[in-house]
């Protein structure tokens, strides 16, 4: 899940040689590249594209990406250190089993429509597929009104190496989307809460596709290969009701780093450490190739078109977090809860929101064409969840509130606040145990220097242009089961100043006010 990443072909276009990339021209040609040679790609003009094009990174073998490989196989001997550790006792969920990016559950153990047939299980290997399809129309607000229809197949493909062919803990994972139709944030809304998270470019493409190795009952697990950071990092299992992007990989992390992070539809090459301390506290760390589709113009996705240019050479993005549990035992009477404290630092260039290399505005006339690079990004980030009530004699059913903030500097960052809150209820009535409501708000702040910005605009340019301040989010969802396997989620949004109020400050929209808007879905999902 995350914000917006993409365009449709009959999305305008604009160029904007200010945002040329000053490092395309060294970096390393890959598989995409060689498939797409002769075509040229426009930036678009949708929201969110002009923070993620404004971060540079660059393509030299430099320190950060020295470090990068240290850090990888330090993890690495990290990991030998711990092989004696203790098992860990049994908890009341399971978080380590590799996550359906569609519905956050186990693509191991999930419930499903019992149609594809799995005759390699007994052997260690599972095959999984998922189908999203949903309608969303905006009767109010955006950019214009509309209705569309989008799709997503997921493939995937779990491998118990011990299983298969006697390898202790060794686990491998992968999954490839085809992805199908339009999508309503970039085509009508223009806003940073994406309506939904499996809204993408269309495309078949891989995804994530990663061994594990664990020591110690899981004790201590690492992943290396290419990955999704928002199913572990700065995520709470009482969103996966939700249908908004937002509510999965925040609006803050995908709109501020590079590529949107390592996030659906873009996986990135990299590692990821979990240490388990005790049964209630956890360590994760991760490091990642820091811009997975690779410097240049135009959409992410279009860069890394098939999911297969497997980056490690750019600036590294490092992810870290500890959690902390409690009552989370199976069989533990009390309610349970947690808290996670985390962050990321990313080793790249980013554009200054406001000022061009000379130092002047970038609405003054005398501006230059390239922005005020400035050296990394850091942010940071806190979430809370907790049972509040449990049905009883279930470890799992009942009602559960989460609430998460971030902030990262104004300076390079179009969103410098973040936050959201909101309840799910889980199986309430015993007729309906699989049955989920979800009721939640968000809130992102346009950061003062974009901000600063639109005001130079305002002063220089047209003293009615509007200036950008935040953008808020009012959303419930019903989930309701029809059997195993299949569900169907109504779904409502209401988005407040879409965009921060008005469209980008540059492009054929420039300075376009977005009204408040109401956002009606049906979604339905199959587990094959």
């Amino acid at each position: 899940m995350n914000a917006p990443r993409g365009k449709t072909p009959s999305q305008p276009t604009f160029r904007v040689p200010r945002f040329k990339n000053v490092n395309d021209c060294d970096r390393p040609v890959g598989l995409t590249d060689l498939l797409e040679i002769g075509s040229t790609v426009d930036l678009p003009c949708n929201i969110g594209q002009f923070v993620r094009l404004s971060s540079r990174s660059g393509s030299r073998v430099s320190r950060p990406h020295r470090a990068y490989r240290q850090v990888v196989l330090s993890m690495s001997v990290v990991m030998l250190l711990a092989a004696g550790a203790a098992a860990q006792e049994d908890k009341k969920t399971d978080d380590d089993k590799p996550a359906d990016p569609d519905t956050g559950e186990s693509t191991v153990e999930e419930k499903t429509l019992g149609i594809l047939p799995n005759p390699l299980q007994k052997y260690g290997v599972k095959f999984a597929a998922t189908y999203i399809g949903e309608a969303f129309g905006n009767a109010t607000g955006g950019l214009k009104q509309g209705a569309i229809y989008e799709g997503r197949l997921n493939l995937a493909v779990d491998v118990d190496l011990q299983k298969l062919v006697g390898i202790d803990k060794l686990t491998f994972h992968a999954n490839m989307f085809q992805i199908h139709g339009d999508g309503l944030s970039r085509s009508n809304l223009q806003n940073f809460f994406v309506d939904s998270g499996i809204e993408a470019l269309p495309s078949t493409r891989l995804y994530e596709a990663y061994f594990e190795k664990q020591w110690g009952a899981k004790k201590v697990s690492l992943k290396v290969g290419q990955l999704a950071a928002d199913s572990e990092f700065f995520n709470t299992k009482y969103t996966d009701v939700f249908t908004n992007a937002s509510m999965g990989w925040p609006a803050i992390t995908s709109l501020d780093l590079p590529s949107g992070g390592p996030s659906p539809p873009l996986a990135a090459m990299g590692a990821r450490l979990l240490v388990n301390v005790t049964d209630q506290l956890s360590l994760l760390g991760g490091i990642f190739d820091g811009d997975q589709a690779g410097p240049g113009s135009g959409d992410p996705q279009q860069r890394n078109r098939y999911g297969v240019n497997f980056r490690v050479n750019d600036p590294p993005l490092l992810l870290g977090q500890i959690q902390y549990a409690w009552n989370n035992k199976k069989g533990d009477p009390n309610l349970t809860g947690q808290v996670k404290l985390g962050g990321w630092r990313h080793f790249g260039s980013f554009a200054d929101q406001q000022l061009a290399s000379n130092g002047v505005s970038f609405a003054a006339p005398g501006t230059s064409a390239e922005p005020l690079l400035l050296a990394g990004d850091i942010g940071g980030w806190a979430v809370f969840e907790q049972q509040i009530y449990r049905v009883p004699h279930s470890d799992d059913r009942g009602i559960g509130v989460f609430a998460r903030a971030a902030g990262a500097p104004a300076d390079r960052n179009l969103i410098d606040l973040y936050a959201d809150a909101g309840l799910e209820f889980i199986g309430l009535r015993d007729d309906r145990p699989d049955d989920k409501f979800g009721i939640a708000a968000g809130y992102a702040h346009v950061s003062k220097r974009a901000q600063a910005l639109d005001a130079d605009y305002r002063t220089l340019v047209n003293p009615s242009w509007p200036i950008r301040s935040f953008e808020g989010l009012l959303t419930a969802v019903y989930q309701y089961q029809i059997r195993d396997g299949w569900t169907v989620q109504p779904n409502f949004q209401y988005i407040v100043h879409p965009g921060g109020g008005a469209t980008l400050p540059v492009g054929p929209l420039a300075g376009k006010i977005l009204k408040n808007a109401s956002v009606f879905g049906l979604r339905t999902t199959l587990k094959f």
